[in-house]
């Protein structure tokens, strides 16, 4: 290795000088120790190297549906696979340095994702998760469709509210749409399972702010005030959409996001 370089399956930097196995179809770049554990077949490697460091969720998306980025699908995945026993999981904040530095490794590998297995704990995955999604130059509602999703979750008749929200969730960007429906399924999977504590209303207070925000990039005091209530409203009221609507958004391709 002449230029340190962060290995494609612990994530962690092989340094200047030291072997390492390179891929010849995909240029996967890997320790020889983490050889056993190399994802098989190859995946083709994204166009540019890392991703930006900020962006629209559509610039992490995939090119093909369902359109929901790799580090999405990579930490709900790994939720699911062994946080669903954790009392308080999204609540619980993880160690703030360690979801900075995952964050950091995983916009950096682009497509070629480190393995999520060596984070012991399962609340830092879960920051990486909300930091990614707070960290985005627009929330996942849109700023142009935000005051859509308000009215919408504020109609008082159940049925009508819900028609009125399935019809703002269509106009959303296609990557937003997948996106918010991947992530909608995992949040209802969380709130039913009985050892993590974490009804729709708590999940909807941890995910308003993240999902919904505000309608501009910077909010006065008084919108800040205004919108933290109605956030949560948001996101309570698409939860109780029914799972098979989501599913009509991701259902049909799911095998495709596994990673």
């Amino acid at each position: 290795v002449i230029r340190p370089e962060p290995c494609g399956v612990c994530g962690s930097r092989i340094r200047f000088g030291k072997a390492a196995i390179k891929c010849r179809q995909c240029q996967l770049l890997l320790h020889p120790k983490c050889r056993e554990q190399c994802p098989s077949p190859c995946a083709p490697r994204p166009h540019h190297r890392a991703w930006p460091r900020e962006g629209v969720l559509a610039d992490f998306a995939p090119p093909t549906p369902p359109l929901v980025p790799a580090l999405v699908v990579q930490c709900v995945t790994e939720v699911e696979t062994r946080g669903l026993t954790e009392t308080g999981l999204y609540r619980v904040p993880g160690m703030e340095q360690l979801v900075r530095e995952w964050k950091r490794r995983l916009l950096q590998a682009g497509g070629a994702l480190p393995a999520l297995g060596s984070v012991a704990d399962i609340h830092v995955v879960c920051g990486v998760l909300k930091d990614f999604l707070r960290g985005l130059k627009e929330p996942l509602v849109t700023f142009s469709l935000h005051p859509a999703f308000l009215r919408a979750a504020d109609i008082p008749d159940d049925a009508a509210c819900s028609t009125a929200l399935r019809h703002v969730v269509s106009k959303l960007p296609p990557a937003n749409r997948d996106t918010l429906a991947f992530l909608m399924l995992h949040l209802l999977r969380v709130s039913r399972s009985p050892d993590c504590k974490m009804d729709v209303l708590n999940l909807s207070r941890v995910f308003g702010p993240t999902l919904v925000g505000h309608g501009s990039a910077n909010p006065t005091p008084l919108a800040i005030m205004e919108d933290t209530p109605r956030q949560c409203k948001v996101v309570a009221r698409l939860l109780s959409l029914p799972p098979d609507f989501w599913r009509g958004f991701v259902g049909t391709e799911q095998e495709n996001l596994v990673p």
